[in-house]
């Protein structure tokens, strides 16, 4: 569950790109979640979310954000949120992670998963893929 967010009308549009995907964190899967959480507090790092008696934190330095996952996630995934700045500020217009998937299979990007039909056609969803070195990367759209 997501905390109360601060809401921007969009996400600065001086930004390079061209298909917005929201923010960027590195989601890790840990073997000890409290010595992952000490070590990456060492690194200035702060608890910003997460729920520790559900095996996962989200931790923010700055505008870095990283993803303690224990035994929940397989290897390092580099995680996208539409809809979310790297200010953790909610986006009223965005690309929705729908439109992300149309938008890679045109390309011919291959996707692990699609957006579950049970998902609708708006709203939370997520996908999968990897890049071609085998780098596993989650699209994740809360809202």
């Amino acid at each position: 569950m997501l905390p109360d967010l601060p809401t921007v009308a969009h996400n600065d549009p001086d930004l390079p790109g061209n298909l917005e995907l929201g923010a960027f964190s590195v989601s890790l899967n840990v073997a000890d979640l409290d010595a992952s959480r000490a070590f990456y507090e060492a690194l200035g790092f702060v608890v910003t979310g997460g729920a520790p008696e559900q095996n996962y934190l989200i931790m923010k330095n700055g505008e870095s954000t990283i993803g303690l996952f224990h035994a929940m996630i397989e290897g390092t995934t580099l995680t996208f949120n539409p809809g979310l700045t790297g200010r953790m500020e909610r986006v009223e217009t965005f690309v929705d992670v729908r439109e992300i998937e149309a938008r890679l299979e045109a390309a011919g990007v291959d996707l692990v998963t699609g957006v579950e039909p049970s998902a609708g056609d708006h709203g939370p969803a997520h996908i999968t893929l990897t890049d071609p070195d085998g780098n596993a990367i989650l699209i994740d759209q809360f809202f």
